[in-house]
């Protein structure tokens, strides 16, 4: 092994710091402190030390940080005088992570256990530090061996003992005196306790990853579901793939495990699956395995048992395969604590824990995840059909189950009053009548043709081959049993399966011809004789319009898309005069079906491009169907108006009428529907800027339903992304870039448009969550898909703020690049003088921020003159433009900044020069001169009045820009040895401050120009 020189130790430990936690840092961590005790350097020793204790603290190893933190105390008692206040304070607080792993290892005997806290508390006191972190330590060791008495007097005692420096942060304090909350059983206690971590006034390294992780069950045994599910989405980004986080990942794995999530469980685990393996730090493994545990259980549960899980230690494993030794591994960590804390306190928590059921049916999440394998167990089929228990889950799940009678002819004539009314239930109570029918003595004839009915009915739905054979069947047995009336209308619906199956238009018609006989041929007493015509006249109507189109296409072109567009209106024209005709015909009566006729003559209305006229037709269609019992036909026709509305622009009426579509859906029982209907109102509340709460309630409750249907790539992926808009209204960043995230792939696929609007939308999100690298990603591929596009400006827009967050990101180089594109499609546009001038300016500081020297200044000086010429170029065309004037005074501003730092750098470097000799040759090229300075100085001065003076006029709104720019001016004249003249100005300010009327004068105008001018006054 080649032996490492000490500035190799010294970088190596720099490079190390900054290295991502986990073993490869670990490892290199070992040979850093392996080559430093070589070395014989003892100060190099102890620094390697410091940084393989913090290396193994923030990784799945910290139970290792034991013997370099007992070699890094030996290294103290040897010589306390070698470590500086900083090194000794680190010391003493690494003592206390030690408690914790020493406290989490089972291998250490508990009498070991007790001397090194009793060695913590012994030092401490000799260092004067409060008991504090001691007694905190004392806690967790006496409840994991079981006395509970012990536990609860070091609580108190904690609580109780001053705060130093030595103690915790605050938020990481909370955080363990929640969990002792919830270990005690008061979940409303934890949470109160952890308030100040979860809203994010207590922040630290690991806060709030770890709370949030750790609220997650008791907020669901509380019934605060919402909470719960926000809490999951924002704790699960910032705990994946942090070694140190790996128990948090495994209570959010636990989390959707027992909120019928086991998919999007699954996903996490196979995100985490190289942290499968036996983890060095024994605790964590217990914990992260736990919660996997507990995923897999409900697996097998579920009839996956079979299914691929994760490998384990690089073999492939089956969910029960995967469970059988994680349970086995756990529970021999589990007995390996009890024997040495002499208690089953460890192995009989983790056994409950695995064995917990789930705490809520169905939590939607609002992420898309992928759905699990059907199973054929009962089990999989009741948490599929499970209701959700928050507030929004409720409204996901607001269509209320059918429930069916329990005496077999009571549920015969529900279900038939059920299929006559068209009810949206008809086909759960036939199917229970189904179930039952076998176990009657004597099935009454008539009950089973209704029954065969219904399943030739729902044959012809699927479009099954043996649909027509079927209905045949049923039509002559009502003939049988003579109902006529049935009959009549399995004759009609022969006609519509003829229709559905692309027959021949002369055998449609034929169809439909007998299909209005049977039902005129009728007993004129029969009660249903006039609605059976009129249904055969209404379906004559709609399957002849169908007919129509196809013979108008022709027989290779069954696109009506492709009809001329007087054909179109001809056809529009005759559809609509048949439709009025047949209004006004059964006006009186069939009430549903006028209301059918009126809702298809709204959409007639609306391809003829009349949406004034569709409006009232919907709402007309609607009231009829309520009218007449049946609220849930009224749904599509409220929905359809509701959009129409939205595109008009008259959003307050839209509101309304998807409001009352909600209502009336609440019998609705089609997955895709109960989606849609909640999708619209979120839309509608989102565009009127209504409340977001309620928009992401919907949004979520419309994601689910869409999943249920099938549609999660479709009207799936537009529910998420209406939710992530409404997240991010209600400033849930984190939230809705999770979830945009998880539906990303599927929106990208719904056009160029969209494509690019979502990327944006992801990349201004990720830019709020401080993740400059990937926002820039997002922005640059937005880019890409614009740049075939006729208008360059989304393309200029794009790069600009794809150049913005790469120099947020430090990526100069790249940021250059990306502001130069920018640059060149703004000008490309000619319309977007102040976008030019910003990156202009953008370029200018990016060239300084490496490095200031003369020919850097010179070139920012350049791109600010391009950019002064911009401006006035502008403004020659539109002399009053205060955007414009404001951006002038800006350039001019920056543009003293720029001098300013070339003068401070000077400056600066000056200082740092170690003495020399005279350099016969002068100082270095790059070297300011004092005349030179001075001068550059005086421009300074100038552009911050002119600056100043364009503030001045465009009033009261710029007056901190005018204040800051009097406020350099002034600095600098103090610096040039000159404070009376900087005073000067800023006393004039003060005079024209106090002739300002009042209410016109800012509340801090006057007090930070009086302080300004004392500070200036002191100096002179």
């Amino acid at each position: 092994m080649t032996t490492l020189t000490r500035e190799e130790i010294v970088r190596g430990l720099a490079e190390n710091r900054e290295a991502p936690n986990g073993a490869a840092r670990n490892a290199h961590a070992e040979a850093l402190a392996g080559a430093a005790e070589t070395n014989g350097d003892r100060a190099l020793f102890r620094e390697a030390l410091d940084n393989l204790i913090n290396a193994y603290l923030y990784s799945s190893e910290s139970s290792k940080m034991l013997v370099p933190f007992a070699r890094l105390l030996q290294e103290y008692d040897k010589d306390p005088g070698a470590f500086s206040e900083w090194d000794a304070h680190s010391l003493f607080w690494q003592f206390k992570w030690v408690a914790s792993a020493i406290s989490d290892s089972p291998g250490i005997p508990l009498e070991s256990a007790a001397g090194w806290l009793a060695e913590m508390e012994r030092r401490y006191r000799i260092a004067g530090y409060s008991e504090r972190p001691v007694r905190e330590a004392e806690l967790w060791l006496a409840h994991v061996t079981g006395e509970d008495e012990r536990a609860e007097r070091a609580f108190r005692s904690w609580l109780a003992a001053e705060r130093d420096d030595m103690s915790d942060c605050q938020a990481c304090e909370l955080n363990g005196q929640g969990q002792y909350a919830v270990v005690q059983g008061d979940d409303a206690e934890a949470l109160e306790l952890w308030k100040p971590v979860l809203t994010g006034e207590l922040v630290c390294a690991e806060e709030p990853h770890r709370v949030l992780a750790t609220s997650l069950l008791p907020l669901l045994r509380l019934g605060r579901a919402d909470e719960a599910r926000s809490n999951h989405l924002r704790g699960y980004r910032m705990a994946r793939g942090n070694e140190s986080l790996l128990p948090s990942v495994g209570r959010h794995i636990e989390f959707c495990a027992l909120t019928g999530n086991e998919s999007r469980g699954l996903e996490i685990l196979a995100e985490h699956a190289a942290h499968v393996a036996p983890l060095a730090n024994l605790d964590d493994r217990l914990s992260f395995h736990g919660g996997i545990l507990v995923l897999l259980r409900r697996l097998e549960e579920l009839g996956h048992g079979r299914s691929p899980a994760v490998p384990y230690e690089g073999t492939p494993r089956t969910v029960s395969e995967l469970y059988e030794v994680l349970h086995a591994g756990c529970l021999d960590i589990a007995r390996q604590f009890d024997a040495r804390n002499r208690t089953t306190r460890v192995s009989d928590r983790f056994l409950a824990r695995v064995g917990r059921e789930p705490l809520v049916g169905t939590l939607p999440l609002g992420v898309r995840s992928a759905e699990l394998p059907r199973t054929g167990t009962a089990r999989a089929a009741a948490t599929a059909g499970a209701t959700a228990s928050s507030s929004a889950a409720a409204s996901a799940s607001a269509a209320a189950p059918v429930v069916a009678p329990t005496g077999f002819t009571a549920l015969v004539e529900r279900a038939r009053g059920a299929r006559d009314t068209g009810h949206p239930g008809t086909d759960a109570l036939w199917a229970e009548v189904a179930v039952r029918l076998d176990a009657q003595p004597d099935p009454d004839p008539l009950v089973r043709a209704d029954l065969a009915d219904q399943q030739a009915l729902a044959a012809a739905r699927r479009g099954d081959e043996e649909a027509p054979q079927l209905l045949a069947a049923v039509r002559d047995g009502y003939r049988a049993l003579g109902r006529a009336e049935r009959a009549a209308l399995a004759e009609l619906r022969l006609a519509s399966v003829a229709a559905q199956s692309g027959a021949a238009p002369a055998q449609i018609r034929d169809l439909l011809r007998i299909a209005l006989r049977s039902a005129e041929a009728l007993d004129a007493a029969e009660p249903l004789r006039v609605r059976r015509i009129a249904l055969a006249e209404l379906s004559a109507i709609r399957v002849e319009s169908y007919l129509r189109s196809v013979e108008a296409a022709g027989p290779d072109d069954h696109h009506q898309d492709h009809h001329h567009g007087g054909d179109q209106e001809n056809a529009h024209g005759e559809l609509a005069a048949e439709l009025t005709a047949f209004i006004s015909a059964y006006e009186d009566g069939a009430a549903d079906l006028v209301a059918e006729a009126e809702e298809m003559l709204g959409r007639v209305a609306l391809a003829q491009g009349d949406p004034e006229r569709t409006v009232p037709l919907l709402a007309t269609s609607a009231a009829r169907a309520v009218a007449a019992g049946r609220p849930w036909q009224a749904v599509d026709p409220l929905v359809l108006r509701a959009g129409v509305l939205m595109s008009l622009d008259r959003l307050e009426e839209a509101e309304q009428a998807a409001r009352a579509g909600l209502e009336h859906a609440s019998e609705l029982t089609d997955a895709e529907d109960q989606g849609v209907v909640r999708l619209t109102l979120a839309d509608i509340l989102l565009r009127r800027g209504g409340s977001a709460q309620e928009a992401a309630a919907l949004a979520l409750a419309a994601a689910h339903w869409f999943d249920q249907a099938g549609l999660t790539a479709d009207g799936g992926a537009q529910a998420r992304l209406l939710l992530a808009r409404a997240y991010a209204r209600e400033e849930r960043a984190a939230e809705a870039a999770e979830v945009l995230q998880s539906a990303l792939p599927d929106l990208l696929e719904h056009g160029d448009q969209q494509a690019v609007f979502v990327r944006e939308f992801l990349g201004d999100l990720l830019r709020r969550l401080n993740e400059p690298r990937p926002a820039a990603e997002q922005y640059l591929l937005a880019a890409e898909v614009t740049k075939g596009w006729e208008d360059p400006r989304p393309q200029a827009s794009l790069a600009q703020s794809a150049a913005d967050t790469l120099s947020d990101a430090g990526l100069a180089a790249e940021a250059v690049a990306a502001y130069e594109r920018a640059l060149e499609l703004h000008r490309l546009t000619g319309e977007a003088p102040v976008a030019e001038v910003r990156v202009l300016r953008s370029l200018a500081w990016l060239g300084l921020r490496e490095e200031v020297t003369t020919t850097a200044v010179e070139q920012a000086r350049g791109r600010m003159a391009e950019a002064a010429e911009v401006l006035e170029a502008a403004l020659a065309a539109d002399p009053g433009a205060p955007e414009l004037r404001s951006e002038l005074a800006q350039t001019w501003h920056q543009l003293a900044q720029v001098l300013d730092r070339h003068v401070s750098t000077n400056e600066d470097a000056a200082e740092d020069e170690a003495p020399a000799e005279a350099d016969p040759a002068g100082a270095p090229a790059d070297r300011l001169s004092r005349a030179a300075a001075d001068a550059l100085r005086l421009e300074e001065i100038d552009l911050w009045d002119r600056a100043a003076r364009a503030y001045a006029a465009l009033g009261p709104d710029h007056l901190r820009d005018r204040f800051q720019c009097l406020n350099n001016a002034a600095w600098t004249e103090h610096e040039r040895g000159d404070a009376k003249a900087g005073a000067a100005r800023v006393s004039t300010l003060i005079d024209e401050a106090r002739a300002l009327p009042e209410g016109e004068l800012p509340d801090w105008l006057l007090p930070s120009a009086e302080r300004l001018l004392a500070q200036l006054n002191d100096g002179a």
